[in-house]
């Protein structure tokens, strides 16, 4: 299991001295503006619910969601977190190799070592600034059974759009396909581009609610996928994956349609100003190179001779935590993920940042004060 989330901001708080909430933590990609307004109150007043077993099966969540999504309740698997269902699928697709597009999350990786089953990964460069090129990732697929895709991909931010993604599963018919869609809130419509919809027999989709209505916390994960798919998940979900908050959140978000609508496009367009500041403002700092993003956070090339150690250690100065991506499969230490969040913490970042290009590179194996 790796180690190297973000979010790890107890850890840091105790190693500087300080309470979490002081911890501006941009190594977490969770939305700004969350949580949905009125949802925490909802919570409280469910605080009642933990004195019972929660719904087994969680039916009642899986046909809310369904409802909202417009697909059939037979297609959706509900567990605690799309990590959940992420360690499951290479037992429950009887997986004997698997590709994954990267740079990517560790857990696709994981979930195979943890399973016994061989892997390989199909890199994305910085000179097609990550961009996958399908045509030649195709090149690559023949020897796998099951490909992991995530999509907005975290760390780089690219997006796969809906068409290219339909055609490269229509072209593969005898493997499955992995899309994970935990930030696909983040981008534009969802039917747009979001593959839950689709009707193609080898395709499985991850949703989360953790990152658009930040309740990373409730580890609440679903997957949509052809009902034989989705019949074999069921096997290995153990009774009560969903706890009893997490099933009244999802009921309450469900409901909430109209208000879930304008949080979303609101979160949209926030994101995209925000992309703007901080490309505007960085971009102007020579040999920094921000790529391109979709979605909540920004993957960043840091200029020569600095590497993320010392950039970090300097961030911690302002209470400011980073995403250290050197052990993204693909990167290295001259890359760090900044999440974005409210206006004047990425205005902070920005002043923080600059100054930190200006500290002289650590050491190997030496931190900066």
């Amino acid at each position: 299991m790796i180690t190297g989330h973000g979010g790890n901001i107890f850890d840091v708080a105790r190693r500087i001295g300080c309470s979490p909430a002081d911890i501006h933590d941009m190594s977490s990609n969770m939305n700004p503006l969350g949580p949905l307004p009125g949802l925490m109150e909802h919570l409280r007043e469910q605080m009642d619910t933990i004195l019972a077993l929660p719904q087994a099966d969680a039916s009642d969540c899986i046909n809310a969601f369904a409802r909202r999504h417009r697909v059939d309740p037979g297609q959706v698997v509900a567990a605690n977190g799309t990590t959940q269902l992420i360690y499951q699928i290479p037992r429950a697709l009887d997986t004997k190799k698997a590709l994954i597009l990267g740079p990517t999350y560790a857990d696709y990786a994981d979930a195979c070592r943890m399973n016994g089953v061989p892997y390989n990964f199909y890199l994305t460069t910085e000179s097609e600034s990550y961009q996958p090129d399908l045509n030649r990732f195709q090149s690559v697929i023949p020897g796998a059974d099951t490909i992991f895709i995530c999509n907005p991909n975290n760390p780089t931010g690219t997006l796969v759009p809906y068409k290219d993604m339909v055609a490269l599963c229509r072209r593969n018919p005898d493997k499955r396909f992995v899309i994970d869609e935990a930030y696909m809130p983040f981008v534009g419509p969802d039917h747009q581009f979001t593959m839950m919809k689709s009707t193609l027999s080898n395709v499985l989709v991850l949703n989360s609610m953790s990152k658009i209505f930040r309740i990373p916390g409730l580890r609440i994960g679903f997957m949509v996928a052809p009902h034989p798919i989705a019949d074999r998940f069921r096997r290995y979900l153990m009774p009560w994956s969903l706890n009893s908050l997490a099933q009244a959140a999802i009921i309450y978000l469900m409901e909430q349609k109209d208000q879930v609508g304008w949080f979303i496009k609101k979160t949209q367009q926030f994101l995209n100003d925000e992309r703007s500041f901080l490309n505007n403002e960085l971009n102007k700092k020579e040999g920094v190179q921000l790529f391109p993003s979709h979605t909540s956070f920004i993957l960043v090339r840091l200029s020569d001779g600095t590497i993320a150690e010392s950039v970090l250690e300097s961030m911690l100065a302002h209470r400011i935590l980073l995403r250290n991506c050197a052990n993204f499969v693909g990167l290295s230490d001259r890359f760090v993920r900044i999440s974005l969040k409210e206006h004047h913490v990425n205005r902070l970042l920005v002043d923080a940042f600059k100054d930190a290009l200006r500290q002289p590179a650590a050491e190997p194996g030496k931190k900066v004060a």
